[in-house]
């Protein structure tokens, strides 16, 4: 089928709505008409880096109706409104064991340009366009596998809930997930973006008394104390460390680390008391690290963290039920554009004009 597509033609190239072509779902795959989609980091650093085979439609953050499933498929007929998520294999011990986001070929599925099974379903005349996250939602329509295909309520504002599939999910999914603070507990969160926020309305869910918040910008700590922080730093004016001890009185228990910056990793290193966890959500370079100082010598823990740690189906539900219960308002994040307007999203991403953008495909 035809479909209207933003294509990725090379990188560091903009984005070009063309007309590509789909093909039709597979066994165990799914149809979606797109409605809404979020615009995360992952696919300016895919476009910017070429981290995934290019020519390319990217989009990983998808929300729409389920046009058609391929044979299989069960529990998700026509009709149903839907998020798309990371893909994963659902087969190796890690998926198995509740962790597909470390799943043993997440990165092939993710970011090879391919579908479950090794082929493509996106086309421009002769030549493949490579898939990302087993979606490819910066189109129209997109093909998707059943598992990481969520199921949702239906009396959400569906074009709001895409951003649960990767950016939001990853946010809260660190604190609920994989730190799981203790009731009373302090927790830090490095960055005040669309993943740094999700985590402290996290920590607010999950009881921590001290929920510090540390950016740059005074806009995004504001929105930070709205959303549930205790205590607010500027990293340009504040001794951040400093300051996070005499708030925790030693340091805080857990750090949640957006920005990828180095200096702010140590930073969030630091900060921690004795037993501190740190968990580093943000794509950082290579840098160098006192393992002797900042980690063994106080048993800290520094701990990657992928996707939120999340099992999509069952915990994008439970972020939706604590929305509409009013504990979760991460609709005070996003600003939506026209699909045409793509091109700009990512600028005013970039600029930190707009947290998290979110295209529809109709005005």
């Amino acid at each position: 089928m035809k479909i209207k597509a933003a294509v990725t033609k090379g990188q560091g190239q903009p984005f070009s709505i063309e007309e590509v072509e789909l093909a039709a779902p597979k066994a165990n795959e799914i149809l979606v008409k797109i409605v809404a989609t979020g615009v995360c980091h992952t696919d300016a650093v895919a476009r910017d880096m070429a981290i995934a085979p290019l020519p390319a439609v990217l989009g990983h953050e998808g929300a729409g109706i389920v046009e058609q499933v391929g044979e299989g498929v069960k529990g998700i007929e026509p009709g149903d409104h839907v998020v798309l998520s990371f893909a994963h294999c659902g087969v190796c011990s890690n998926c198995l064991t509740g962790h597909p986001a470390v799943c043993e070929t997440f990165n092939d599925l993710n970011f090879g340009g391919v579908q479950d099974d090794y082929t493509t379903r996106l086309s421009k005349g002769n030549e493949a366009l490579s898939t990302f996250f087993g979606q490819s939602s910066f189109g129209t329509y997109a093909i998707a596998h059943e598992r990481n295909v969520v199921k949702v309520d239906r009396d959400v504002d569906l074009a709001l809930l895409g951003p649960l599939g990767c950016g939001i999910q990853t946010g809260a999914g660190t604190v609920l997930n994989k730190l799981k603070p203790d009731f009373g507990s302090s927790i830090v969160i490095y960055g005040c973006g669309a993943v740094g926020l999700s985590a402290v309305m996290a920590a607010k869910i999950a009881g921590c008394q001290h929920i510090i918040a540390v950016d740059v910008h005074d806009n995004r700590l504001s929105l930070a104390k709205e959303l549930g922080a205790t205590h607010v730093l500027n990293g340009r004016q504040a001794d951040v460390v400093a300051e996070v001890k005499k708030i925790t009185n030693g340091g805080s228990h857990y750090a949640v680390e957006t920005t990828g910056v180095p200096p702010v990793v140590k930073q969030g290193l630091n900060a921690l008391r004795p037993l501190g966890i740190c968990a580093i959500v943000g794509v950082t370079p290579e840098m160098s690290i006192d393992v002797h100082n900042d980690i063994m010598a106080e048993g800290k823990t520094m701990v990657g963290v992928i996707e939120g740690d999340a099992v999509p189906r069952v915990f994008i539900p439970q972020l939706i039920s604590y929305y509409k219960n009013g504990q979760f308002p991460f609709d005070k994040l996003v600003k939506f554009y026209n699909f045409d307007q793509i091109n700009e999203a990512f600028e005013d991403s970039k600029s930190g004009e707009t947290i998290k953008p979110i295209l529809k495909m109709e005005a």
